[in-house]
């Protein structure tokens, strides 16, 4: 396994395709880099599973993007930045590699909350696994404790979007009911974070059922943004960081299906690789 020597990618990790969001954003923020994109396709969805599971299959995916260079991984999954970030962060990266950094998409979407709501009234809609693991409320309260929190899971929206129903009239109908269901909550909420890589797909259709005064919140640029500030902050991994531009796609699952699936999220043609972990 590489050491503190020698530069390698930024690992970007998701149970499927939503993570895409995510890497096009790191993409266009940040073009110079090297990216591995590692897609756990074929034991997705997350969003309903159990947290040792999340934990034990998104530290098999890590240890991947370790062995295989990478310094930093990010994992574009709330999912796993909800249920497994912490624990490998304080329990398994002391022992596999102290001077590797493995980052999720929560703390820094909650950062950014100040400047997207005028009333501190925001709602949440994520998966069954995020909004169970309670991990937003958690970072809120801590960090904002006056915004007023809902939250709301959306079981059905992940298989439409990776069914490639998102845009499809089918969809009105799951849509309609999850987001008149968290408004119903708490009907002043003027800013809605989309908590789940795959819902940006949904945009179109979530603005349809909600008054034009919310705003939606995706995840893609604010991480990014974040990453950039990180590396600006953290010198020592920003030299450790190959830069070529260059982006390999990796799934546990079929690769051409997988490829195919990309060109939805990442409005171009990819190559991908299958996997075992």
């Amino acid at each position: 396994m590489q050491g503190q020597s020698g530069s390698g990618p930024i690992g970007v990790f998701d149970s499927g395709y939503g993570g895409l969001t995510i890497l096009k954003e790191f993409q266009n923020r940040l073009p110079d880099y090297d990216y591995i994109y590692l897609g756990d396709n074929a034991r997705a969805p997350y969003g309903s599973r159990s947290f040792d599971i999340v934990y034990r299959f998104t530290l098999e995916a890590v240890n991947e993007l370790f062995a295989r260079g990478c310094p930093l991984v990010i994992l574009a999954c709330n999912t796993a930045s909800a249920k497994a970030l912490r624990t490998i962060q304080q329990n398994d990266l002391p022992s596999i590699d102290p001077s590797r950094r493995v980052l999720g998409v929560i703390r820094p979407t909650v950062e950014s909350l100040p400047g997207r709501t005028r009333n501190g009234h925001v709602g949440l809609v994520g998966t069954p696994g995020t909004v169970g693991s309670r991990s937003y409320d958690i970072e809120i309260s801590k960090l904002y404790p006056d915004i007023k929190f809902s939250s709301h899971s959306c079981p059905m929206w992940v298989p439409l979007v990776e069914n490639g129903e998102a845009d499809k009239p089918g969809a009105d109908y799951f849509v309609r009911q999850e987001t008149e269901a968290l408004m119903r909550e708490d009907d002043a909420i003027d800013a809605i974070i989309l908590g789940c890589t795959h819902y940006p797909l949904l945009m179109n259709k979530i603005r349809q059922y909600l008054p034009p005064s919310v705003a939606l919140i995706k995840q893609g640029d604010i991480v990014a943004e974040s990453l950039a500030d990180y590396l600006r902050r953290h010198p020592e991994m920003k030299r450790r960081l190959s830069c070529g531009a260059a982006t390999e796609y990796l799934t546990t699952e079929d690769a051409d299906k997988f490829s195919s699936m990309a060109s939805i999220f990442l409005n171009r043609q990819i190559k991908a690789e299958q996997i075992t972990l």
